[in-house]
């Protein structure tokens, strides 16, 4: 019998441009581009596996899922599905680590160097012709900013964080890092392992690259904030729960934070009402770090090997 493989919000990942054929070679294929909560169960009864970036899978649903003996989950993080529920019912849960290290950095550094060099607020002063009607052959409506001397921050010191890290030392940047599970002499030799108090009071740039978890929600608020310089800038390309939006925006309109950088929000997709849309220097793009054309290639295969490891019995990134 044909194993049954349903992919729930596939757009995300495929919106056109990648080939679902690894996955269609597996078995019988059903893509959705998206899927509401309330059309999961029905759209999942009968597969023998799903796939999910976005679609929760809580207890309750996996309850109404008898057949189903596999969840992939087209991230790195896992946290859309209930793992003891899953783990009760025997069902195999991976993820695909370590995909979009690359691509993340490289975001995150395009933040910073706009936040830095203001490129896209000059980009359209010159377009509302402020360059052509001034009188020298150059200006800068902003203050221009040199990385070389001052000091970057990871909060996280995963793949990500070394990879960020890596860079701030190629433009001559001292680089301090944070990590509850840090190990000192696994660090490379041009960071310095510190306390999270110590990261966020030297710091000029703090950049986050730590998962979710209960423990670091709203890692940085007003408190955390108050431990920071005024002329630091903050970036996150993780998550949005890491941040307290409202708290955040209050410190970049009273000039309490010099900028911050933004890639990810609480809410996603956003309400209009959201407090950093009107904060002051706080630049956004819209969850799209990991969506290099690269990136989701390396995404989609590392997912339907995970799935061929497990139809061969040797189960490869299992979330436990």
């Amino acid at each position: 019998m044909t194993l049954q493989i349903t992919i729930l919000d596939g757009a995300a990942l495929n919106p056109g441009d990648l080939s679902w054929n690894d996955f269609e070679q597996l078995g019988g294929l059903t893509v959705y581009p998206q899927s509401e909560p309330d059309v999961v169960v029905s759209r999942a009864i009968n597969a023998d596996a799903v796939f999910t970036n976005k679609v929760l899978f809580t207890g309750e649903v996996l309850s109404q899922l008898p057949k189903l003996k596999y969840i992939g989950i087209f991230a790195t993080g896992y946290n859309v599905v209930d793992l003891d529920a899953a783990r009760q019912r025997g069902i195999t849960v991976t993820n695909v680590p370590r995909y979009s290290t690359e691509s993340v950095a490289q975001l995150t550094w395009a933040h910073l160097l706009n936040l830095t060099f203001r490129l896209s607020d000059h980009d359209q002063s010159v377009k509302n012709g402020d360059w052509s009607r001034c009188s020298n052959f150059c200006y800068w409506n902003y203050p221009l900013i040199e990385l070389s001397g001052l000091t970057f921050g990871t909060i996280g010191y995963g793949a990500i964080g070394r990879q960020v890290a890596k860079i701030a030392n190629i433009f001559g940047m001292n680089i301090l890092a944070y990590t509850p599970r840090a190990d000192s002499k696994t660090a490379e030799h041009f960071v310095q392992m510190v306390d999270l108090e110590t990261l966020l009071k030297e710091s000029d740039v703090v950049s986050l690259h730590c998962p979710l978890s209960l423990e670091n929600r709203h890692l940085i608020n007003a408190e955390t904030i108050a431990l920071m310089k005024p002329t630091a800038f903050l970036l996150n390309m993780s998550r949005g729960l890491l941040v307290d939006e409202q708290a955040l925006a209050d410190a970049l309109n009273c000039g309490r934070l010099a900028g911050a950088g933004l890639d990810v929000l609480t809410e996603e997709p956003p309400k209009l009402s959201n407090p950093l849309f009107c904060a002051s220097n706080c630049f956004f793009t819209p969850h799209l770090a990991w969506a290099t054309l690269a990136a989701r290639k390396r995404l989609m295969q590392i997912a339907a090997d995970n799935f061929q490891s497990f139809l061969n019995g040797k189960n490869q990134n299992e979330v436990t």
